[in-house]
């Protein structure tokens, strides 16, 4: 389903990755002392919690743990000063030149202090080491989106016959969204289709 995000606030003076991150921090602590990072199996009940909210309110679609657990390695997290995980998202490559951000859920305390603005940027810098092109996000949070350069595309084919024929082969529930399938017709009511190009490094 859609991506729940926070509105962007700017540049966020950066302090260095290694000051409250660690070594594997993607983005250096910020003046919130928010850092993000690549998520490890620990993280996984953090991401469910930091979900649950927003599935709740039918923005986007719960996850099993043992589903989670099976994409951790997709995840990026964004960790308030005490360590604690505070914001998530993923990153799910669908063919040679398109992938998806999803998942991209908040803590409600750290909601417009640029927590999904720094989550989105790193995933967005983790497409483009994949050399991936194109970004796609199914989502509610329209006007961020359109903030970082994405743009809506409708009910547009986004791939070509062919990459059509394969993807529909899949058994992933976001790819069923991208594609429209009919199936999950419920699961995509009220959400926009959007994407955005990326530059390449």
């Amino acid at each position: 389903m859609s991506d729940a995000a926070d509105a962007p606030t700017g540049a966020d003076g950066l302090v260095g990755a290694d000051a409250l991150g660690g070594a594997d921090a993607l983005v250096g602590a910020d003046r919130h002392g928010i850092t993000v990072r690549n998520a490890v199996v620990s993280d996984v009940p953090h991401i469910q919690r930091l979900c649950e909210p927003f599935v709740q309110k039918r923005i986007l679609l719960g996850k099993d743990l043992v589903t989670l657990y099976g994409d951790v390695q997709e995840f990026q997290i964004a960790v308030g000063p005490d360590g604690v995980p505070i914001g998530c998202g993923a990153l799910h490559v669908m063919w040679d030149d398109l992938a998806e951000v999803r998942t991209l859920a908040l803590d409600a305390a750290w909601i417009r202090k640029g927590v999904g603005h720094r989550l989105l940027e790193s995933l967005e810098g983790a497409a483009r080491r994949l050399e991936i092109g194109r970004l796609f996000c199914l989502t509610f949070e329209v006007d961020f989106f359109e903030k970082h350069g994405y743009f809506n595309v409708g009910d547009e084919g986004l791939v070509p016959p062919d990459v059509y024929g394969e993807l529909v082969r899949s058994t992933d529930e976001g790819v069923a969204e991208f594609l429209d399938l009919a199936r999950v017709k419920p699961n995509t009511l009220g959400n926009s289709r959007m994407l955005k190009a990326l530059p390449a490094l």
